[in-house]
């Protein structure tokens, strides 16, 4: 197994897309989630996160420059009991809804599809963080074109129990630049996690996406033991 090292995988590339990081803190203590998004136009770039409920909705910074609020107007993050679900679009409540009707996480993928942003048919990526009894396990998705042909539908899902602290796993949508972009390939990567507290690794992952195309970010501290959780916010745009 390759361990990444954080700051030099989020310098890897100059624009990653949307990306999903979970994982066990370095005390064992923690669950953490991070979400951000970047962009390239104009319409994405124009958004921010704001809470919403135990969870957050992007939202149009200036909504007289929103030109279509399809696929990036969504909740990214949402609380269903002791579970926490981060996603790159509406496929959100899709989780949240088909679990609370006992559906599993992967069943309720099931229902969807890549998005429908030809030519790049951008892939959906979902997490799950479930806690429970005092311990915790996760789990992440990826629904992607087959090699860009969205005639065929992709879906692969890796499921994380007692997961070791100090390693998260990180997936993005696009694997590299392109036109099209392509999706993101392989599971997700495993990256090495500093022992630190939650306004420091807010700062190191903000400072090391690049700052043309980052947008915002979500960072989540959720205590395993009691389900407390502490939350930043980071926008591009004030």
């Amino acid at each position: 197994m390759v361990v990444k090292n954080l700051k030099d995988e989020l310098n890897s590339l100059d624009y990653h897309g949307r990306g999903i990081m979970l994982a066990r803190s370095a005390d064992g203590k923690k669950a953490i989630a991070v979400y951000f998004i970047m962009g390239r136009s104009e319409n994405s770039r124009n958004r921010v996160f704001v809470e919403d409920g135990e969870g957050i909705r992007t939202q149009a910074f200036d909504e007289s420059k929103m030109v279509d609020p399809h696929l990036i107007i969504y909740a990214p993050v949402r609380v269903l009991g002791n579970k926490t679900i981060v996603t790159n679009g509406d496929q959100t409540d899709t989780i949240y809804d088909l679990m609370d009707k006992q559906m599993t996480f992967e069943q309720a993928l099931r229902t969807r599809e890549f998005e429908d942003d030809a030519p790049n048919f951008t892939p959906r990526i979902s997490g799950i963080i479930h806690l429970e009894n005092g311990d915790m396990n996760y789990a992440l998705s990826i629904i992607k074109s087959a090699d860009g042909n969205p005639e065929s539908c992709e879906r692969y899902t890796y499921a994380y129990s007692n997961p070791l602290p100090a390693r998260a796993k990180f997936i993005h949508t696009y694997e590299a630049a392109g036109n099209p972009l392509p999706s993101f390939e392989g599971e997700p990567k495993t990256v090495e996690l500093p022992d630190l507290d939650i306004d420091a690794m807010t700062e190191l992952v903000w400072n090391n996406l690049n700052s043309d195309n980052k947008v915002s970010l979500f960072v989540r501290y959720i205590d395993i033991e009691t389900g407390k959780y502490e939350t930043r916010i980071v926008n591009k745009n004030k």
